[in-house]
């Protein structure tokens, strides 16, 4: 394998396409902050490299784990879920990647003790979540079930989405929690429908997410639940003040929900082939990723 060949694999085992995810969450972050405060250019970069060196990092320990457990020659692979099969077609990978998660997490520590010394002791604290969210996802949580969905959501929304904006303007606000929390349940979701495709092979190798722990069905129904509340979560933040009128707009996209959710039920788990989960979980990455681009657009035109 040449040199330009790994750099591909390991991109793949990054997930890079996926890496989006973390910009509209900056993005959301950044143009919240700047309704208050100038953005320095230093605190960007610095957390922009945090940011996206953890989402790498707990990408690679999940291809990582799931190549040592056995699981990727399990999965039936979609567009965006089953992960990237890269280490079952390369396995003498193996070890870079897991120097890859191991060097992505020491930048995520390196980056945010500085900025821990800079901005006070408290933001440790969401520094320290995020670091044991990255490292234990994948091989701890997922064996407890509301553990397994509540903990993408924290990462992004709280550890992400509110760390940042304390970084940009030095304090966090109701704003700032409704922003995290919106964001958080947008991105449990994700990975809780991107958990379908995989029941039976989860099963096999002792994970326990919702959809094991009880049934399709109702992890299905939480689903649903979770977008309802994110909703009135936006609702209440723009009633109280905390949020402007205009961020109702971030709502527009969730329309998608409605040819997703019309698919959902009509989906038999494990019945369901890859390429129909493949086209359900395409619309929900878009409907995200659409909410939160309309979001920070919202805030800017605030």
């Amino acid at each position: 394998m040449s040199f330009f060949q790994r750099l591909a694999a390991l991109a793949a085992i990054a997930r890079a396409k996926f890496l989006t995810l973390t910009l509209v969450c900056l993005l959301v972050a950044a143009c919240y902050s700047a309704q208050s405060v100038a953005l320095e250019l230093e605190l960007l970069v610095q957390v922009v490299l945090i940011a996206f060196s953890a989402h790498i990092s707990v990408n690679v320990f999940n291809e990582y784990f799931d190549h040592r457990s056995g699981l990727d020659g399990l999965t039936q692979r979609t567009e965006f879920s089953g992960g990237s099969g890269t280490l079952e077609r390369h396995p003498e990978l193996a070890r870079s990647a897991l120097w890859l998660a191991l060097a992505s997490l020491v930048v995520v520590i390196g980056v945010g003790l500085s900025l821990t010394l800079e901005f006070g002791s408290e933001l440790i604290w969401l520094g320290l979540l995020g670091c044991v969210l990255i490292y234990f996802y994948t091989n701890y949580f997922n064996r407890f079930a509301w553990l397994c969905w509540a903990a993408p959501g924290l990462g992004f929304g709280i550890c992400m989405v509110v760390g940042a904006i304390w970084v940009f303007q030095g304090f966090i606000d109701a704003g700032a929690w409704a922003i995290g929390s919106y964001v958080g349940l947008l991105v449990s979701n994700l990975l809780l429908l991107n958990q379908f495709p995989d029941i039976e092979a989860d099963r096999q190798v002792g994970r326990r997410h919702l959809a094991i722990r009880y049934s399709f069905p109702f992890a299905r129904g939480v689903w649903l639940f979770g977008y309802i509340i994110a909703a009135d979560l936006l609702m209440t933040a723009v009633w109280f003040g905390w949020l402007p009128a205009v961020a109702l707009s971030a709502l527009l996209p969730l329309l998608l929900l409605v040819p997703i959710s019309r698919r959902l039920w009509q989906l038999r788990q494990p019945v369901a082939t890859p390429g129909q989960w493949g086209a359900v979980l395409g619309v929900q990455v878009t409907l995200i990723h659409l909410s939160l681009l309309v979001l920070a657009l919202a805030l800017v035109l605030s």
